[in-house]
């Protein structure tokens, strides 16, 4: 998919001024490089995701989406107790992000006001916060090492749906068209055992039915770089206010 994006992102460049050094020197080259990343990229994105089943420690994650078609993961040593970090993880605000606004504004582009959420956080409002105003639900805790929250909705585009099924019941909620996403933020001790932590965020999609994920797929695979790109971010923010918070003390 990425590949395919990259050739026509080239391809299409080339088309107003030839990039001669990637061996594209005409602009009838420029027409075939990017007609080939077109190719390449739908069929990415219509490819089947398979499905996949938790496995290795257990988490609070796994008790809500066991199974997954579509998944994420990313990880950060942070120089700071369990303790901070999970304060960190609730206190870290969209203005901490690098880049998190004009992400999500790509991702969920809007002028003027737009209902506050995870794609649209106030500035000086903890993210979590938002996520939890704007359709997302708390789904557990464990404090101090662990917090899971999620959302089901339907699309693309995705239709958050808030009044959706209570947490006790999201982890058998299975009615066609619907994909039900989750999300966590898990902290271990390091294992060298020198107090600092192992921060963790993994996002799991389990869509219902093979004709939402048909309809998600393609969907998924566009949005992922940048999706992953704000997990990066945000986990990044955590860790400076983490860091700054243990250096305080």
């Amino acid at each position: 998919m990425d590949a395919g994006l990259l050739a026509m992102f080239v391809g299409l460049v080339s088309l107003v001024v030839p990039v001669r050094f990637l061996g594209v020197r005409t602009r009838a080259a420029a027409s075939v490089v990017f007609a080939a990343g077109l190719l390449i990229a739908v069929t990415a994105a219509l490819l089947p995701a398979p499905l996949r089943r938790t496995s290795g420690p257990h988490a609070l994650l796994d008790d809500f989406v066991p199974a997954y078609q579509f998944h994420e993961f990313h990880s950060t040593r942070i120089h700071a107790p369990p303790g901070i970090v999970f304060r960190a993880i609730q206190e870290v605000t969209a203005s901490e992000i690098r880049l998190y606004r004009t992400l999500t504004w790509i991702r969920s582009p809007h002028f003027g006001r737009a209902p506050a959420g995870v794609l649209n956080a106030p500035p000086e409002r903890p993210v979590l916060e938002s996520a939890l105003r704007g359709g997302f639900m708390a789904l557990a805790e464990d404090p101090g090492r662990e917090i899971v929250f999620g959302t089901i909705g339907a699309g693309p585009p995705l239709e958050i749906h808030a009044g959706g099924p209570h947490p006790a019941d999201f982890a058998s909620f299975n009615r066609p068209g619907y994909a039900k996403i989750a999300m966590n933020f898990h902290i271990e001790q390091a294992p060298d055992g020198d107090g600092d932590s192992i921060l963790t965020t993994e996002t799991r999609i389990f869509t219902t039915d093979a004709r939402a994920q048909r309809r998600f797929a393609p969907y998924w695979r566009i949005i992922y770089p940048g999706s992953s790109l704000i997990r990066v971010m945000w986990l990044g923010a955590i860790k400076r206010r983490a860091e700054s918070h243990a250096a305080t003390r």
